[in-house]
């Protein structure tokens, strides 16, 4: 009893040292800013003010259930007095000046209610040892939630301080060494709760069919205990990350028991046990929280409705810009902002329809990042597949329906990913080849220009008259329609082979027409050279025998 009179009066004290904004000192604000913030909301903010510092008397004095729902309204109007200042300082457009006083007032208010906070714990700590701890465990929870809750708020505020060039370089200091201290308790916390529920789990499976009661009952706590101090610790984490601080080994630790927060007993017997405990807690939480979960759900559902109509609307001004002509997007950078543009709009709506349901957002989003480091050392190929697709994209060494040749392959591209580039080759195969391969190999756009020129090779005997097939030559190249007459096409002997006299005929095409007038010269020129008794040699070899 004599330990528990100190933590009384502590509290007491914390109570009576809250601030407040006295009428007349908003009245001058109001005299000093009226031109810069309206009536309404000054009018609006004193009555919170007011509200806030007549709840914090009556606590002293409350008990039991009013206790408790005067903590709730100065809860209530401290977050709706908090979002006002944060709307007045993010708009820009209110007199710091005025915003300073309320500023410096959050502050303190914030530091008295931790205060209060604090000393209930160490109220609640001291009942530690009855014979009803599973309550005073359930309501030490609560408290560290609350507490949790002030000191987001408190970190909120020294920005805010910040950006209105208040000097609270000790207040964040002093702030940082006692996230750092509730850090590593926390740590330590999880980790011991961990190993508890490790053997309570144990002692559970090892049970079997004759589980007991208390069996189940103590695993079902630890779980749920290790999921409040889990959370406690990834906000600490969230908060010394803020403020500057290495949080590595906190991760570690957050990741390492994740595993424990949602591992069920092997045993099937065990396992069957304990959902039928859960079952009967779901029961319970549906009968006394059903409408309050339905009306969740539905908004839920409604906010992933609207992201599909915003996906859609946004896809399509998206896809509108980068197929503008001014811009030159190839058709892969184009697909690929498209592509991305729905799915980070799908992703925003997903979290903020989670955070309608209690998810904490703080926490999923720091386990992400957690598993995406593993992610990204056992993917170490794929994500070097999907550099070399960045690469590709933003060089644009070539584009859908261009025909390549590139890490061996040889054909056109039909579709892209980050990952890897479908190529439909000649004879119509498809094949689909990493990106990484592509990238980091020779890349031959054979159609990225308008012109190609076809190199062939014509030889006659040495018996024949050179002038003649030349002109044979030149009058074959002319007359196809498919050969450009800019630039002019070269047929000129070339060399003086073993048995031939070679010409060379190198006439300027379309890209798409190469193998067509390649074909069609070397008939003509074949039915024209046996026309005009043109001989076309080929090698011949004499073969003499001495007989003794």
């Amino acid at each position: 009893m004599l330990r528990i009179i100190p933590t009384i009066l502590l509290l007491m004290t914390t109570l009576l040292m809250v601030p407040s904004i006295s009428a007349q000192d908003s009245a001058v604000a109001s005299e000093t800013t009226s031109a810069v913030i309206d009536t309404n909301t000054l009018n609006k903010m004193t009555l919170l003010q007011q509200t806030i510092d007549h709840d914090t008397q009556l606590l002293s004095s409350a008990k039991g259930e009013m206790r408790t729902i005067t903590e709730y309204r100065i809860k209530n109007k401290s977050s709706q007095l908090r979002d006002e200042i944060d709307q007045l300082i993010t708009s820009g457009t209110a007199d710091h000046q005025y915003l300073i006083p309320l500023v410096q007032n959050q502050l303190v208010f914030l530091r008295q209610v931790i205060t209060y906070l604090d000393a209930d714990l160490l109220l609640l700590n001291s009942k530690l040892g009855s014979d009803d701890d599973s309550k005073v465990i359930v309501a030490m929870s609560n408290r560290e939630f609350e507490r949790d809750h002030y000191l987001k708020a408190t970190l909120e505020t020294l920005q805010w301080a910040e950006t209105l060039a208040i000097d609270v370089t000790t207040q964040k200091q002093t702030f940082t060494d006692f996230m750092l201290q509730r850090a590593d308790q926390f740590d330590s916390l999880v980790n011991y709760t961990q190993d508890e529920l490790q053997k309570a789990v144990a002692e559970a499976a090892a049970a079997g069919a004759d589980i007991s009661t208390e069996q189940k009952a103590k695993v079902l706590a630890l779980k749920e205990r290790l999921g409040q101090n889990s959370s406690s610790l990834a906000i600490s984490a969230s908060i010394l990350e803020s403020l500057g601080q290495n949080v590595s080994q906190i991760k570690q630790t957050l990741f390492s028991v994740s595993g424990d927060i949602t591992q069920d007993v092997l045993n099937f017997s065990v396992a069957s046990n304990l959902l039928q405990g859960w079952a009967k807690v779901i029961k319970d939480q549906t009968i006394n929280n059903g409408p309050n979960l339905t009306f969740k759900i539905l908004v839920f559902l409604f906010i992933l409705f609207v992201t599909s109509l915003v996906a859609k609307i946004v896809t399509q001004i998206i896809a509108k810009t980068v197929r503008a002509s001014k811009l030159q997007f190839s058709q892969l950078l184009q697909e690929f902002f498209i592509s991305l543009s729905s799915k980070v709009v799908y992703a925003v709506g997903l979290l903020i329809a989670l955070s309608q349901l209690g998810f904490e957002l703080g926490p999923l989003l720091a386990g992400f990042g957690i598993a995406g480091v593993i992610i990204g050392f056992a993917l170490q190929d794929t994500l070097s597949n999907f550099a070399s697709g960045m690469m590709i994209l933003i060089y644009r060494p070539f584009d859908v329906g261009n025909l390549i040749n590139a890490a061996g392959v040889t054909g056109r591209v039909s579709h892209m990913s980050l990952v890897s580039t479908t190529i439909k080759t000649l004879d119509n195969q498809r094949l689909i080849v990493p990106n990484n391969k592509i990238w980091g190999d020779t890349i031959n756009n054979i159609t990225a220009e308008h012109q190609r020129r076809v190199d062939m090779t014509f030889g006659i005997s040495y018996s024949d008259n050179i002038e003649h097939a030349e002109t044979i030559l030149k009058s074959i190249v002319e007359q196809h329609p498919k050969v450009h007459a800019q630039p002019e096409p070269i047929v000129k002997l070339h060399t003086l082979g073993e048995s031939s006299v070679d010409f060379i005929v190198r006439p300027w095409v379309n890209p798409d027409d190469y193998w067509e007038v390649y074909w069609d010269i070397t008939r003509a020129v074949k039915m024209r050279f046996d026309a005009e008794g043109i001989s076309i040699p080929f090698p011949q070899r004499d073969v003499h025998i001495y007989q003794k």
